[in-house]
């Protein structure tokens, strides 16, 4: 039987046919993956665990321009003057919320009014031109709830890395998307994944654990890819990536890395890889290059300490908006440095690492195990948000209750002040209050300043570190 590829977010009853240029000639699954493997170069899931194997980290830019030869040129740059393992193509945002005529009608007046590349709008053969242009395997880092439709056009290019999820690609960026509704686009995607593989070629779908990105609980952030990797491997996917994002304090960073691996062996079937990804800090950047290039470093270790597969790096530019090309160069080259064998000697507490461990192993199973135990994941998923028993800070969402509150405590990592209602243990709730106690003791009078003004300190947490002043930034 033919596997033809259509356009999964137009097969659904009662939705019309989105209107996407060059829809209708998408190619058979088996030709994409033969396509892929004419390209002579790894797949993304090859390269993750090559980079798992050897003991170093991949590294990984974020970078997308809207027109098609800047983005080419781009992606040249890159790879000829920093050698990334994997290149990433990030999606605009028209084509993140399926707005293809939008993006087309943008993209011929101004390519550079576009955040990012509209590959359903260029179509799958400029997709191929992309990859044939360099030697590293391409990602696409977008941001939609519902991606059917690009991760057809995704796979006819013969891009082997496909980042996102249900709850992670909804809840921070959507305010009126139902949940159920984007489980049900992600399992859509997820089981051509499983097609896929049968087929031969193994897609490397990264969970966006990253969130919201500022100062996200580690348990939280973990218990959301531990669903969405869940619902992957049901539904076939055979390589997952758990990206997490840095906190800031390298015991909890060190420890919510090492724990991936653990929580992969508890709670997904043999057979499926599991890698975990690092995302350098996503908070408000320094502005001085030498503050911000120390953090670049300091992130890259912390992704090394923790085991990590592959990195995302940051730039000194930051906290100035997007980055240029030579940024991003030598934000690579200076992660990259992290890798060296004379670095060997860098290690971090192993106690307070494994006790770390077992506290995210206990609330991220406080949270899950419920959700697990339900014989509809998806509808539990759905309800407990509404409950908000599962839950994150900061969400865009109506369908979550963003009741989660955190604060850092005296050292620095991310405790909840309030966990709202998510069912953590007894023991877990006072372990947090116990921690946060104890930084209002070493700080400031806490009748000083508002919540607001604390949560504020705690996202500026690096331009204090660094002494700069606060100030309204971009990250």
């Amino acid at each position: 039987m033919t596997s033809k590829i259509v356009l999964l977010g137009a097969d659904r009853a009662g939705e019309a046919p989105h209107s996407v240029p060059g829809a209708e000639s998408l190619p058979p699954l088996e030709d994409s993956v033969a396509y892929v493997a004419s390209l002579g170069k790894p797949t993304a899931a090859q390269v993750l665990q090559d980079a798992r194997e050897s003991g170093r980290v991949a590294i990984q830019p974020r970078c997308g321009v809207g027109g098609h030869e800047e983005m080419k040129a781009l992606l040249r740059d890159l790879e000829a003057q920093a050698a990334p393992d994997i290149l990433t193509l990030t999606i605009d945002a028209h084509t993140r919320l399926k707005r293809f005529e939008q993006a087309l009608r943008t993209l011929n007046r101004d390519p550079r009014d576009l955040n990012g590349y509209p590959l359903v709008t260029h179509g799958w053969q400029r997709g191929r031109d992309l990859n044939e242009a360099v030697a590293a395997p391409l990602e696409i880092r977008h941001g939609s709830p519902d991606a059917r439709a690009l991760f057809d056009v995704s796979v006819a290019s013969g891009i082997t890395s496909f980042e996102g999820g249900g709850i992670s690609y909804n809840l921070p960026y959507s305010k009126a998307v139902p949940v159920a509704e984007s489980l049900a686009a992600w399992e859509d995607v997820d089981r051509v994944c499983g097609r896929l593989a049968e087929l031969g070629l193994i897609i490397d779908r990264e969970l966006f654990g990253t969130l919201t990105a500022v100062l996200v609980p580690p348990s939280i952030s973990l218990a959301i890819s531990v669903v969405e990797a869940v619902l992957a491997a049901r539904a076939g996917v055979r390589c997952i990536s758990v990206a997490y994002p840095q906190s800031g304090h390298l015991v909890q960073d060190v420890a919510a890395l090492r724990t991936i691996p653990l929580l992969a062996r508890r709670y997904l079937p043999e057979g499926v890889q599991v890698h975990a990804v690092f995302h350098e800090f996503m908070g408000v950047f320094p502005r001085g290059r030498d503050h911000a290039e120390d953090l670049i470093f300091y992130g890259a270790l912390v992704a090394r300490l923790g085991g990590a597969s592959k990195l995302i790096t940051k730039t000194y530019q930051e906290a100035y908006g997007i980055p240029d090309t030579r940024a991003n160069v030598e934000g690579l080259r200076l992660a990259a440095r992290a890798n060296s064998p004379l670095l060997d000697f860098v290690a971090v507490d192993t106690d307070r690492v494994a006790e770390e461990q077992e506290w995210i192993l206990a609330e991220v199973a406080d949270i899950v195990e419920p959700l697990l135990e339900q014989p509809d994941l998806k509808a539990a998923v759905a309800q407990a948000l509404e409950r908000g028993t599962l839950d994150i800070p900061f969400s865009a969402s109506r369908y979550a209750k963003s009741e989660i509150i955190p604060k850092r405590d005296a050292e620095g990592a991310i405790r909840y002040l309030s966990a709202g209602s998510l069912p953590l243990s007894r023991r877990a709730v006072r372990r947090n209050d116990e921690l946060l106690r104890r930084a209002e003791a070493g700080g400031a009078d806490p009748g000083l300043g508002s919540l607001l003004a604390d949560l504020t300190g705690d996202i500026n947490y690096f331009l204090t570190l660094f002494g700069e002043s606060d100030r309204e930034g971009t990250s």
